[in-house]
């Protein structure tokens, strides 16, 4: 099924106005089919679709995608299919490519759907449009009808007063507003990267208190995710969040009392430590395909075997992870950080809290980056792994203070300098996961007990680590070639500019 129009919603109560009145001398007349379906809209939980203006509605064993530029597309899905890629290839399918294939999708609402039609006729009773009508009735919420007005031979002018009058009557293009929030009121738009508004003249004990306020709702809203283990990025959030909010208190130095940075650096690392197994086994899976790409296919057998362990080890400390959340003692724990940095009362100013942000920033960011070309330029290809990996985590710090400031910065000027930093990173990161994975892999083998399968996981670990290394000892130099450029003269003569305006440069 592949139709073009405009999609629009309206209340139940409008569409019954809008079928009594007559239309440029058309009369409408509501007609509804006496079948019900099923239905559920669907989305990421970013709400990726709704922010790229389209609609997924699952109709029974049907989805059906309403795009921005008014087509309709619908194709077959299996019962309980969770994720783009397991759709069977088909039209909504294709069209969704773009979505994170680490995402599942959501259930935002369902409940019963009821089709129509309205027709308009003239006074010969010559249907001259129509409208396909659904009726969304929610099990929770209230319902809402999705109208497609559609044009007949001839009859243009028809069609578009129909549309005309639909829009001037409560209809709200699909484009154009929020159906979930005219279904459900509480439905909330999660944001992963929220925008801080940071003025040059806040000072740092606001700005760090402001930063760490925003980030902990985002904590808070993965929590759900990671219990009842919805996908992986739930607890990528959650530990990204917690990351940032580590990064504040320890980048941003006196921005309060030293005996309290140092509690709170302790207390949200006790809310991390958890984490940090389930996050390493999901890592591994989501590698299982690659890895299997990098060793001949009689070695297969051994990574089987391998990843049905993991399977299982995640199973076990996902419902490790998830039994601590539920705790009474992490929802004290978690509740009673939102409230400190939500009154801000209990926080105690340290020797930089009344300093602009704006300078502490030029000075911070200037003083990182200078300190990793200093680091960089001893790179070599002998350099220690451990020596690459420190110079990653100070790239990382750099990359935070960007990110916290950059709303105070020239646009294009910081876009450039990010751009280039993100560029370093992405060799870095390549390069630290092959010398991770060689190490947890090899830790892997070493701590197997299950005898059975030892031997055949040991031959394709082992083959699995030599390919791993190759690739590695090949990013390195590509490594070296990013930071040269990174530590080129035009892009210190850009941070120069950036925090021109500090005198100890």
């Amino acid at each position: 099924m592949n139709l073009t129009s405009t999609n629009f919603y309206i209340s139940v109560e409008q569409l019954n106005n809008l079928a009594i009145s007559s239309i440029q001398g058309l009369t409408p007349a509501l007609e509804w089919d006496e079948n019900e379906h099923n239905f559920a809209i669907l989305d990421c939980f970013e709400q990726s679709l709704r922010k790229s203006r389209r609609l997924l509605l699952a109709i029974d064993e049907q989805v059906e995608l309403l795009t921005e530029e008014g087509v309709i597309l619908s194709q077959h899905v299996k019962p309980n299919t969770r994720f783009v890629a397991e759709f069977e290839e088909g039209p909504v399918k294709k069209a969704l490519a773009d979505l994170s294939p680490l995402r599942a999708l959501l259930t935002i609402a369902s409940g019963t759907m009821k089709t129509g039609t309205l027709i308009l006729t003239d006074d010969e009773e010559k249907t001259c449009a129509r409208a396909k009508l659904q009726k969304l009735i929610p099990a929770n919420g209230k319902a809402v009808v999705l109208v497609t007005p559609q044009g007949l031979r001839g009859y243009d002018q028809a069609l578009s007063d129909l549309t005309t009058y639909i829009r001037t009557h409560g209809g709200t293009p699909l484009t154009a507003g929020n159906l979930y929030r005219m279904i459900d009121h509480s439905c909330v738009n999660y944001v992963s990267k929220p925008a801080i508004e940071i003025h040059p003249e806040e000072t740092v004990f606001d700005t760090a208190t402001n930063l760490i306020a925003t980030y902990l709702p985002v904590v808070r809203a993965n929590e759900y995710g990671v219990i009842h283990d919805l996908d992986t990025e739930f607890l990528h959030d959650y530990r990204v969040s917690l990351r940032k909010i580590r990064s504040v208190l320890s980048l941003l130095k006196g921005a309060y009392d030293v005996n309290q940075t140092l509690q709170l650096k302790m207390r949200f690392s006790a809310l991390m430590a958890p984490t940090g197994a389930l996050r390493d086994l999901d890592v591994y899976l989501l590698e299982q395909a690659s890895f299997y790409t990098l060793v001949p296919h009689t070695m297969h057998a051994g990574l089987d075997a391998m990843f049905s362990l993991i399977a299982d080890r995640r199973m076990e400390e996902q419902a490790r992870l998830a039994a601590h959340l539920k705790t009474h003692r992490y929802k004290k724990e978690i509740k009673a950080l939102v409230k400190l940095f939500s009154k801000k009362h209990k926080l105690k100013p340290g020797p930089n809290s009344s300093r602009a942000s704006h300078d502490l920033a030029c000075e911070l960011i200037w003083k990182r980056y200078r300190k990793i070309c200093r680091l960089a330029a001893t790179i070599n290809v002998a350099t220690p792994d451990e020596e690459i990996h420190a110079l990653r985590i100070e790239c990382k710090k750099l990359r935070y203070l960007m990110e916290f400031f950059g709303i105070i910065f020239p646009q294009e000027l910081f876009d450039s300098i990010l751009k280039s930093l993100k560029q370093l990173q992405d060799s870095l990161g390549l390069f630290n996961d092959c010398s991770v994975q060689q190490l947890s892999l090899q830790s892997f083998v070493d701590g197997l007990s299950d005898e059975q399968h030892r031997f055949i996981i040991t031959q394709s670990v082992g083959s699995l680590i030599t390919i791993l290394h190759q690739r590695q000892f090949a990013e390195r130099e590509k490594i070296m070639n990013a930071f040269a450029h990174f530590s080129s003269d035009r892009i210190q003569r850009s941070f120069r500019t950036l925090c021109q305006n500090k005198k100890e440069l």
